[in-house]
């Protein structure tokens, strides 16, 4: 029996490996893309039936050639969980318009691009999930994410639309607001001080991304929070 295809943008040893895993666990072939294969390639090793594929969100011929691929070899798809964002930072006399620009491609442009990519497959089954992984960074611009939040605030209005246009064929679209810091080897270097509970945990958040795509249409989520206790909101 052929298994049901997930693709997860952006994958690294956080969130992005995380969706992967769970997705996996849970009966999906999983596309697994990022710009470079020296992670993924080992993780779709050990993810059956999973491939991982090298794309740059910020092209748009990637991305329609990525798609296609993945058409031909894994089939049509059943949920994009959308991971890709850019971390740029600086206040406004510090970033450049080029550094916005790219924030927007990442965010926004890339988005647009692999739900026009998925949607008409989506919409003659009359089901499928696009998983958007938003910031808190979209309610609120801190002085130094003068490109990270007009970026992530644009992304999650683009999600909204999205849903409002898409629920009506049955295609659940859904922003998942992660309010924290990741629990990575990483930012545990850079936060020597900070207990376990302050670090979100990847799996948790992948938790909630599978749970979104088996809710049941009559009450469907579109915006939920990811946030450890103990963070101040």
């Amino acid at each position: 029996m052929k298994k049901p295809v997930c693709v997860v943008v952006g994958v690294g040893p956080g969130n992005g490996a995380a969706f992967a895993n769970r997705f996996s666990r849970e009966g999906f072939a999983i596309a697994l893309l990022a710009r470079k294969l020296d992670f993924t390639s080992e993780l779709a090793s050990r993810l059956p039936g999973s491939r991982a594929y090298v794309c740059d969100v910020t092209d748009v011929g990637a991305i329609k050639r990525t798609f296609a691929a993945i058409r031909q070899e894994m089939g049509e798809v059943d949920v994009v969980v959308y991971n890709a964002g850019s971390g740029l930072w600086g206040t406004v006399e510090e970033i450049t318009p080029q550094d916005l620009e790219t924030a927007f491609r990442v965010n926004v442009s890339g988005l647009l691009a692999f739900a026009q990519e998925a949607i008409p497959a989506m919409k003659a089954k009359s089901g499928g999930s696009i998983v958007v992984i938003g910031a808190t960074a979209s309610r609120r611009g801190a002085a130094k994410t003068a490109a990270f939040a007009p970026a992530k605030a644009a992304q999650r209005s683009l999600t909204e639309s999205m849903a409002r246009h898409l629920w009506p064929a049955g295609i659940h679209v859904s922003l998942i607001v992660v309010d924290g810091v990741i629990d990575l080897a990483t930012t545990r270097q850079r936060m020597k001080d900070k207990p376990d509970d302050f670090f979100i945990k990847a799996a948790d958040v992948a938790a909630t991304a599978f749970w979104l795509t088996t809710q049941a249409r009559s009450a469907w989520s579109f915006e939920v929070e990811a946030r450890p206790f103990g963070e101040t909101w």
